[in-house]
């Protein structure tokens, strides 16, 4: 059965695919072929069901809860981190309301929860992820919100952090961001999604086994990024909460997608 794997272009999602790209883990028959797509593309794939196996936002999950089912691992969560919303000067919450603000897309968490901050919406333009912090450094826009590498590597542009998302949810509601979830297109059957989620997360453990070589795969897909910093990020990202979301994670993910969509029911392929 071929099972293509969508992930996003950025270090944590490809250090957590190394298991299987290096051969290391049994891929159990199944033939996994990775497809590499910014995380808008593969939010508006997944309405479609384009994809067997994909990674998206959280914030999207609802879209889609009736075509996918979420794996048990592979989330990116940041307790007290994420996403950041950055400007030539720090600007408090009132004057980001008032700014048109650049996002890397509508369908992804780090715009919902920017939502959530301000109280609603706010005129914002978007631009490609990687292409964000550029059209701020060049003053062809005041604001800019900031998701993957960017998070470690904005102050190298010469811009100020005014709002990081993660600590403002940890202060919300104490609990880490679910920004990223992996998730499998249910019509594959139980089975094959038992199966296949067996051999995925047997790709993360693999991973944070043999974390020198897959973090050399990782930063080939890290934009500005050296290997400390490389390491730091995909630390940020693959860590307990990865290999399995726990309670916490778990309740995490319900209390965000419960203030953005009242009474979704959320499924795990367990």
């Amino acid at each position: 059965m071929l099972v293509r794997v969508g992930f996003s272009a950025d270090p944590d999602d490809a250090f957590m695919y190394w298991g299987i790209a290096s051969g290391t883990v049994d891929r159990r028959g199944f033939d996994f072929e990775p497809v590499v797509a910014d995380i808008q593309t593969l939010n508006e794939w997944s309405l479609d069901g384009k994809l067997e196996v994909t990674a998206m936002s959280a914030a999207t999950y609802p879209l889609v809860h009736d075509r996918y089912a979420l794996l048990p691992h592979g989330a990116s969560m940041g307790s007290g981190y994420g996403p950041v919303v950055v400007a030539h000067e720090k600007l408090s919450l009132d004057e980001l309301r008032e700014e048109e603000i650049v996002v890397p897309g509508k369908l992804t968490t780090a715009f919902l929860v920017l939502k959530m901050a301000l109280g609603g919406e706010f005129a914002c333009r978007v631009l490609p992820f990687d292409a964000i912090l550029d059209e701020v450094a060049s003053g062809r826009a005041r604001v800019g919100l900031i998701i993957h590498e960017g998070q470690l590597t904005y102050a190298d542009a010469g811009v100020e952090k005014c709002l990081d998302l993660g600590e403002w949810w940890l202060l919300e509601t104490g609990l880490p961001l679910p920004l990223g979830v992996n998730t499998i297109r249910r019509d594959l059957g139980a089975e094959a999604m038992r199966e296949v989620s067996t051999v995925l997360r047997e790709s993360i453990d693999a991973a944070l086994g043999h974390r020198e070589d897959a973090l050399e795969y990782a930063l080939g897909f890290g934009r500005g990024l050296d290997g400390v910093r490389g390491d730091r990020f995909v630390a940020m990202y693959v860590n307990d909460l990865t290999l399995d979301y726990g309670d916490e994670g778990r309740q995490a993910v319900r209390e965000l997608l419960e203030r953005a969509h009242a009474g979704i029911q959320v499924q795990w392929v367990e």
